[in-house]
Parts: structure tokens; C-alpha cells; sequence
């Protein structure tokens, strides 16, 4: 099965492959929306190849192909990254509204949800152990946390008198429910009694009885087969989950067979490897020592006696002997090298003349200020452009790999899933020759100074090295390490006992319940700008987050982010991403918010420390995530008269400083979260700050579900009489944390004993709902004015105006045609 998935996949591999040319060629600024259409259409392909290899690669058995299929998992991972970046760019939008291109290709809103590889976690579990372990016994020496609340004690009498109140109140209510009960029997007999009981035939008695059981019958009939039309079709869940459950027991159950299977089998391939290196090392490595000396020698004596001359030994950098075995004469090679030489003073020239040719077009672009206009509409017709891809070629060579090794290999071959011993043998072959050749060019170079002196009496010529390119450097800028001669050990011990490096909680991304927004298109096209849903915070949390930290190959290639800012009101579940971020990848949680800093190494220098010392453990310890709790104190334009003691801004320089050293290979993600950023100086805030998502409140899909969702997770079963679209409504200003609070309050153990009597009604969360004060609509505006202030923020804003000036331009000139 999973063979026949793996070749499925590299057709739709293929396909993506040749589309991904088209898209390299500029497309000017009036085929925005179709550039964006074929943009988003190879991000939701590539995302459905994802979640293909991740299976694949879950469960295949057979080493060699695990090999392949990671790098080709880990290249369409990186692919889908350098797309999403491509959407950001063209839409200016960090949500992206795709309903009509997954309706056009077919798919379902589920197709949309990133898939996070399994092997973030399973191949890393042992070092999490550990570091959970030794986090574990280093805040047990340090005892226990008093986090308990000190409570206002009472005295003994006003205790006494309230609970007397309660006790009190609670019997009155029930003399109250019994009294109300006699009542309402006596009007029954005096009722019964004024009327007289009516006296009825034996065939009309009859007569009823059938009508009401009858009607009784049909009544449950029809709600029986609505009920299971409502299944078939599936708006309704199945009453009994026994059977589905054990299916997915029997599925999870094989999945770890299988990964079992994986270890042994891997166990085995390594043990071959071993054995088939060392055996190709005694046979065939003196053979082939020789074979490469012969061939050699035979080129310096061609070499010599066609140009009179020995030649110069080709550098280790540009392949050494390898240039000589690559089926070439000796004058060829000599040609090459003269090539490359000429070639290097020729890109020097050009070099020199791109820089002159730079120089004149600024001093014309100063002069030509004044015609903005024309030069805006020259820019625009090369505006729109994916940019070349990293991952692509290595996809490629991954492609090709599959179809000359394994497409038309017969499976029945291997029933078992071992490993294939000749391609084993090959691969090791390669690398021995390797292995001997670096060997082989430093004898041979030693060789040929001693027949440059026997024969041509010649000292040897030194080689140049080679220059270095003249532009920017790139590099790592040095930083100087305040904690040279300290432990890893120990700085991670102090940052615990400090308390800036802590336990994060257990929470899975897909707990963050969200739906996506299905009508966007739909605003886009009526001028409304569509705001992000839950969904979106998901994905992007999963894309920008997640798929970066969770492999170091993925991070090295794809587009580096060091840095999120979470905006929206308390109570959206900011923290819990961060939590679940951490979870998903295995990454260790550092807390750098201000009120965790107080009274923590004092002064310029102890927050200098602080900085060093939670970046350095933070790269040692790779992933990692920085998370700090209202970022905007950071970064405050003016600090409250209560604050000042907290000195909220004093990791400010520090912390810029050290978010510009992270380079690609340091999974490492700073994550700010904020309620109130209006407080903060912006300009500050956007340049420590790449990525700003806005969390707004969630929409009627997505409050739907979290109703649904958290009151499934408390044990209760949704029926009929419960309306959650009824809820969803009545919710709207609401925050998830608003919702989770009514649905605690409610539905205690027991209710949840009363269900059976009484089941769940909509009513009873309105009067919990009501105490909360919901997310009024001037702060949701004030957080949306603060976001199109934002560098991106801006860019939209601009985008759609142009396009509504345009559409209203266009509009005019039908009027004028009409």
C-alpha cells in the first residue's frame, strides 16, 4: 500500500516539477490575482505531497527508501515554506483566502492543514526524555514551589454563620420546589373536580389509545430515520464510537509494529554497511590505489610530452584528481585549467565594470526624481516573480534518483523489506574511492615536485590561492562570550533555578480549535478585507514555528524567521501556541517576560548576562523557544509611574542585538505575545519582530466548533436539544477563553450525573456567558488601526486601495461608453 502511494506521489512529483519554470518568468502588476491563483494552487499541491511523504515515511520498512524519502520529505517541507513566503509577497497579507482554489482543484477544507512530520518527535524522543528527566530532578532539589494562595483567614464564628446562611438558603429552596409541587397537584384535582372526569365508549377509548400510540410510533420512526440520514451523510456523529475505536486501536496498534520493524530493520542496514565497507576496503581499495596512481602518472607523461612541461596539480577545492578520471585527454584538462584561470581575471573586468555601470545608474535615477510615475509603471511590468528555489533541485535529484533505483524494481523480490546489498555496495564503493582519492592527489603531488627537479630541474611553483569575492561579508558576526569557562550543565542549571528556563505544558497544535474562513473570496470581491480566522493562526504558528524548528536541514534552506509576534485581546490562547510549539518540536521554553525578570540580575550588566545566557543555552540546545509575555513593556513608549521599579525596557538593546546574531542553523525562535501593542514604539517593535500575526475574535464557523469541540472534550455527548448554532450566535465578541470558562462552569461532575434526566440545553451557559465582559468592538478596531500601521499592514492597505481606485476607474469608463 504504502509502495503504491510512494509512486503515485512522484507523478504528482513530476507535474509540480514542470509547472515550477512557468512561474520563474516575470508577470506584470495587471495579473496579480492570476499569478496569485497559480501560486497558491502549487502551495496546496505541495502540502498534499507533504502529508503523502510524511506517511510514507512513517511507515515504510526498508532503510534505503527511508534514506530517499526523508531528504525528498525534507525538500517539499522547505518548498512549501519558500511558497508561503511567495503568497505573503503577492498577497501582503499573511492569511490568504484559497476557497476558490480549493474548490477548483477538488479538495476539502481539511487539505489546507499543514502536516507536521511525525519523526520531529519520534526520532528525538530519547534526548526529550532525558532533558525532561534532568529538568525534573533539578526543580525537585530545589523543593517545593509555595504556589499556593494565602487565603483571608476567617473567624471562627463568621464561619460558623455562613455556613448556617448556606445551609439555610439551601433548605428554603428546597420547602420552596416542594410547596410549588403540592400546588401545582391540588390545581390539577380542583381542575379535574369542576369539570367532571368525561366519560368515554369502549370503540372512542380504543379509538384514542391507537391515535396516541400511533402517532407516538411514527413520530419515533421519523426521528429514527432522520437520525441515521443525518450520520450517512455526516452532520451527525454515530451514537456508539465501540467499533470506530477499535478500528483505530488495530490501526494504531500496526503503525507501531511497523515502526518496531523500522529499528531492526536500520539496525541491520548499518551492521551491513559496516561489514560491506570494510570488505571493499581489503579488496578492491589497493586496485584501485594503483588504477588511480597508473592513470596518474600517465597523464603527467602525456602532459609532458605534448606541452614540454609537467602540468600543475589540479587544487583540492576544485575536485583534484577527479578533474583527470572524468574521461578527458590530457589537453583537455589543461585547457580547462588555462580556462579557469581566464575566466577568474575576465569576472574581475566585469566585476569592475558592473560597479561603474552601478555608479552612473544611481546618479541617473537621483536626476530623474521627478518622472516617479513612469518609472513606477517600469517596475511593474517585472513586479511579480517567484524567486529561485533552493529545495527545488535537490527535489529533482531526488526524483530521478526514484525513477533510475527504485520504479521498476520488482517488490516481490524483498517481501521483507530488507536492504538492497548491490545498491548498498555501490553507494559504499563510491565513497571508498572518495576515501583513496584525497589520498592518492597528496602522494601524487609529492610525486610530480620530485620529477619536476629529476627531469626539468625545476623548484616547484606555488600555487595562488585562490582570491577571496570582493562584496558584502557574510558571516557570523562574532559575539563575545561572557561565560567562556562555564558549563553547559551549569548554565542550564542556574537558568532553572532562576526561573527563566521552564517546564512547558503538554498541548498538541490541533488543540487549538479554529474553522477556516470559507467566504473570503467572497469579501475580497465586495472591497471587505477578510481578517484571519483561528485556522489561519494555526497553519501560519505551524509554518512559521514548527516546521522550522523541528528539522535542522529544513531550517539551514528555507527562509529564515527569527522571530513572531502574537497580537490579539487575552483569553485567544497566545500562550497555549507557544506551549504547543514547544511540544510539537521538543524545544526547550525560556521566559524572558518583564515580570519574570524582576529582581533578577540587577543592573546593565546582569541584563547583558541575562541576554547571553539564555541565547547561548538556547543555541546549544537546539530547538529552543524564547517566549516573552507582554513584549510591548519592552518596547514602551513611555513607562508607567507603577513600573518603573520593573524597568520593563532594560533587556531592550540586548535583545536586538542578539536576534540579529541567529543565522540559518540556529533553531532558535524568539516568540513575543501582546494584548495592548498600542503601548509599544513601533518602529522598535517591527524590527525585533519579522512576523506580526493578528489574532482577531474568532467568527461564527470557528465559535461553532469550539463549542462543539470543548463540550465533547468534557465527556459530554451533543444531542439534539443542545443548539450549539444557537450558542455560536450568541457568543459573537466572545474569546475562546471566554467559552472555556462557561463550558468549566456548567458542566461540573454533576451535571454531567444529570445527563441522563436532564439533558444539556443552551440556556444554561447564557447566564455564565453574561458575567464575562466580551471583546468590545473599539478595542478589536484599535488593535486592527495598530496592525495596518505595521510594515505589511501598510503594504495592504495600499494594495486595496489601488485595486478599488482601479475598479472604480473602470466602472467610470462603462458609464462614459453606456
Amino acid at each position: 500500500a504504502y509502495q503504491r502511494l510512494w509512486e503515485s506521489s512522484h507523478v504528482t512529483l513530476q507535474e509540480l516539477l514542470d509547472r515550477e519554470q512557468p512561474l520563474l518568468e516575470p508577470v506584470p502588476e495587471r495579473e496579480r490575482q492570476s499569478f496569485q491563483y497559480r501560486v497558491a494552487s502549487l502551495y496546496l499541491r505541495y502540502l498534499g505531497l507533504l502529508r503523502r511523504f510524511d506517511t510514507i515515511y512513517d511507515q515504510m520498512v526498508q532503510p534505503q527508501k527511508r534514506r530517499l524519502l526523508r531528504r525528498l520529505l525534507d525538500c517539499v517541507a522547505g518548498r512549501v515554506l519558500e511558497l508561503k513566503d511567495e503568497l505573503v509577497r503577492v498577497d501582503l497579507s499573511e492569511s490568504h483566502c484559497l476557497d476558490r482554489v480549493l474548490q477548483d482543484l477538488k479538495l476539502t477544507p481539511a487539505d489546507l492543514e499543514v502536516s507536521i512530520p511525525k519523526y520531529f518527535l519520534l526520532e528525538q524522543s530519547s534526548a526529550i526524555r532525558e532533558r525532561g528527566q534532568m529538568l525534573a530532578e533539578i526543580l525537585s532539589r530545589m523543593g517545593p514551589v509555595s504556589s499556593q494562595e494565602d487565603f483571608p483567614r476567617m473567624h471562627r464564628t463568621e464561619a460558623i454563620i455562613l455556613v448556617q446562611k448556606a445551609e439555610r438558603a439551601r433548605q428554603g429552596r428546597l420547602r420552596a420546589t416542594f410547596m410549588k409541587e403540592i400546588q401545582k397537584e391540588e390545581e390539577r384535582d380542583w381542575k379535574i373536580r369542576g369539570d367532571g372526569q368525561r366519560k368515554f365508549s369502549q370503540d372512542q377509548a380504543a379509538l384514542t389509545v391507537q391515535k396516541v400510540w400511533k402517532g407516538y410510533l411514527q413520530r419515533k420512526r421519523t426521528q429514527q430515520d432522520r437520525q441515521t440520514e443525518m450520520e450517512f451523510i455526516g452532520m451527525l456523529s454515530p451514537p456508539s464510537q465501540v467499533e470506530h475505536l477499535d478500528i483505530m486501536f488495530q490501526a494504531c496498534l500496526g503503525d507501531d509494529i511497523r515502526r518496531l520493524r523500522q529499528i531492526e530493520k536500520e539496525e541491520e542496514f548499518q551492521a551491513a554497511m559496516e561489514k560491506a565497507g570494510s570488505f571493499l576496503r581489503e579488496t578492491e581499495g589497493p586496485d584501485m590505489k594503483e588504477k588511480m596512481k597508473e592513470q596518474i602518472c600517465q597523464w603527467f607523461i602525456e602532459c609532458h610530452a605534448l606541452t614540454g612541461r609537467f602540468p600543475d596539480y589540479p587544487d583540492e577545492s576544485l575536485g583534484g584528481s577527479y578533474l583527470i578520471f572524468a574521461d578527458k585527454t590530457p589537453e583537455q584538462v589543461r585547457m580547462e585549467l588555462e580556462t579557469q584561470v581566464q575566466e577568474s581575471k575576465k569576472k574581475e573586468q566585469e566585476k569592475s565594470e558592473e560597479k561603474e555601470k552601478d555608479q552612473k545608474e544611481k546618479d541617473k535615477k537621483r536626476k530623474k526624481k521627478g518622472k516617479k510615475e513612469k518609472a513606477k509603471k517600469g517596475e511593474a511590468d517585472v513586479m511579480l516573480k517567484v524567486l529561485p528555489s533552493k529545495f527545488t533541485p535537490a527535489i529533482s535529484a531526488g526524483h530521478v534518483e526514484y525513477l533510475n533505483l527504485w520504479k521498476n524494481r520488482q517488490e516481490s523480490v524483498h517481501p521483507s523489506q530488507n536492504f538492497d546489498s548491490e545498491a548498498l555496495r555501490e553507494e559504499k564503493r563510491k565513497e571508498l574511492e572518495q576515501e583513496i582519492r584525497v589520498q592518492v592527489d597528496e602522494l601524487m603531488r609529492q610525486e610530480l615536485r620530485n620529477l619536476r627537479l629529476a627531469v626539468d630541474k625545476e623548484e616547484e611553483r606555488p600555487l595562488k590561492a585562490p582570491k577571496k569575492k570582493p562584496g558584502k561579508k557574510t558571516g557570523k558576526k562574532k559575539e563575545k562570550d561572557l561565560t567562556p569557562d562555564r558549563s553547559v550543565d551549569s548554565l542550564y542549571r542556574e537558568l532553572v533555578v532562576f526561573g527563566l528556563l521552564k517546564k512547558s505544558e503538554t498541548v498538541a497544535l490541533k488543540d487549538y480549535i479554529g474553522d477556516c474562513l470559507y467566504l473570503g473570496s467572497t469579501l475580497t470581491l465586495a472591497n471587505k478585507l477578510p481578517m484571519p480566522s483561528l485556522f489561519d493562526i494555526r497553519q501560519n504558528m505551524a509554518l512559521y514555528a514548527v516546521l522550522r524548528l523541528g528539522s535542522p536541514d529544513i531550517h539551514a534552506m528555507a527562509p529564515l524567521i527569527r522571530s513572531l509576534l502574537l497580537v490579539g485581546p487575552s483569553g485567544m490562547g497566545k500562550k497555549m501556541l507557544v506551549q504547543a510549539v514547544c511540544t510539537e518540536t521538543g524545544a526547550n521554553l525560556f521566559d524572558l517576560s518583564p515580570g519574570n525578570l524582576l529582581g533578577k540580575y540587577p543592573g546593565k550588566t546582569g541584563a547583558q548576562m541575562i541576554v547571553h545566557m539564555v541565547f547561548k543555552v538556547a543555541r546549544l540546545l537546539q530547538p529552543s523557544v524564547i517566549w516573552i509575555g507582554n513584549a510591548e513593556k519592552n518596547f514602551y513608549k513611555k513607562v508607567p509611574k507603577e513600573e518603573r521599579q520593573m524597568d520593563p525596557k532594560r533587556i531592550k538593546k540586548d535583545l536586538t542585538k542578539a536576534i540579529q546574531l541567529l543565522v540559518p542553523g540556529d533553531r532558535v525562535m524568539l516568540i513575543g505575545t501582546t494584548a495592548r501593542p498600542q503601548l509599544a514604539e513601533l518602529k522598535g517593535l517591527c524590527r525585533v519582530y519579522e512576523r506580526i500575526l493578528l489574532m482577531p475574535q474568532p467568527d461564527y464557523a470557528s465559535r461553532y466548533v469550539l463549542w462543539k469541540r470543548m463540550i465533547e472534550a468534557r465527556g459530554f455527548q451533543v444531542t439534539q436539544s443542545l443548539d450549539i448554532s444557537a450558542l455560536a450566535k450568541v457568543s459573537d465578541g466572545y474569546t475562546p477563553g471566554h467559552i472555556l470558562q462557561a463550558i468549566q462552569s456548567v458542566l461540573n461532575e454533576r451535571r454531567l450525573l444529570q445527563v441522563a434526566k436532564r439533558p444539556l440545553v443552551a440556556s444554561e451557559f447564557l447566564g455564565h456567558l453574561a458575567k464575562l465582559d466580551p471583546v468590545y468592538r473599539e478595542e478589536e478596531e484599535s488593535l486592527k488601526d495598530w496592525y495596518f500601521k505595521t510594515p505589511l499592514g501598510k503594504k495592504s492597505m495600499k494594495l486595496s486601495k489601488d485595486q478599488l481606485e482601479a475598479e472604480e476607474a473602470r466602472l467610470a469608463k462603462e458609464k462614459k461608453r453606456k
